[in-house]
């Protein structure tokens, strides 16, 4: 892991694309802004682990569908 330390307006580049700039800073809490291209998807943590957590669900029931029709077929 890099740490970098920046202040309030300061920002770090990640590859040519994307830029990540200290907008404010409150007590405990930073705000930063991310300007990045479109295609490039942009989560907090949690609610990146909460869409791979759905995305797992939804193909486990595929795939027990999938099972079950398979063994209808067979009857």
């Amino acid at each position: 892991m890099l740490v970098l330390t920046r202040k309030k307006d300061e920002a770090i580049k990640i590859g040519d694309d994307i830029e990540i700039k200290v907008i404010g800073i409150s007590g405990d809490q930073v705000k930063i802004g991310i300007e990045a291209p479109k295609h490039v998807e942009i989560h907090r943590k949690e609610i990146y682990l909460s869409i791979q957590e759905e995305n797992n669900a939804a193909s486990h029931s595929s795939f027990d569908l999938l099972q079950a029709l398979s063994q209808q077929i067979k009857k």
